[in-house]
């Protein structure tokens, strides 16, 4: 039931959502990164290496960062990119079952456009 819900936020996301294995296989994009990378391949890219999309200098960064995720538990996060054209950091994150082992890796995009509510407005 979990496994509904969990798909359920990753649909629903606004933000691509890729997620890789520690082989680099890509297992999983939702719909926002399938047309975000529509000219790579979109959902075609599923089962394929996400290093095949990336330049040499950045997937030696990946490696990088992987290596980073599987040496401390507590590795978990790595800020990597800023694009000021769409107003986003994006980051690394790690993926880890219930013992903590790393089982793969996602790309995270966080818009920083700022909200226009009031803060802690419940009216």
């Amino acid at each position: 039931m979990i496994e509904q819900f969990l798909r359920s936020v990753l649909e629903q996301d606004e933000a691509p959502v890729v997620l890789c294995d520690v082989h680099h296989i890509i297992v999983y994009m939702n719909p926002v990164a399938a047309r975000r990378y529509a000219n790579a391949g979109g959902y075609d890219l599923v089962g394929r290496s996400v290093l095949e999309c990336h330049n040499a200098k950045s997937c030696e960064l990946i490696e990088k960062v992987l290596a980073w995720f599987q040496a401390d538990v507590n590795h978990n996060k790595v800020y990597t990119y800023c694009n000021k054209n769409e107003n986003k950091d994006v980051y690394m994150v790690a993926l880890r079952d219930e013992e903590k082992h790393l089982i793969g890796y996602y790309e995270k995009h966080e818009y920083r456009n700022h909200e226009t509510e009031n803060l802690y407005d419940l009216t």
